[in-house]
């Protein structure tokens, strides 16, 4: 039973860390701030989750187990929650969203 666990454990923390790597690529892919945005604050609640849920897995003491939970549920409400405010806050100071991709020259 311990090595299932241990297989679980290390897939949800490879996945996180493909997933946080792909988030990577994103923020330097992208053409503006929004699309930016969007792809880290998608990609980095995923991939932290999978991997807080790695280690509470790979956790022994009920403690540390209950700590991983609440700083799962914290990121749930927080990083959502600063992806729109860091949006409404671009669409107040006037930054206008790429819309074509395309030079028209």
């Amino acid at each position: 039973m311990n090595h299932v666990v241990d297989i679980l454990s290390w897939s949800c923390l490879l996945a996180g860390a493909f997933f946080l790597l792909i988030g990577v690529i994103g923020l330097l892919r992208f053409p503006d701030f929004f699309t930016r945005l969007h792809a880290a604050s998608v990609i980095e609640t995923l991939g932290s989750l999978l991997i807080v849920t790695g280690l509470a897995l790979q956790a022994e003491q009920a403690l540390v187990i209950v700590k991983l939970i609440l700083l799962i549920v914290f990121i749930m409400f927080t990083s959502p929650t600063a992806a729109h405010a860091l949006a409404k806050a671009a669409l107040h100071g006037k930054l206008e969203p790429v819309t074509s991709t395309e030079d028209n020259n």
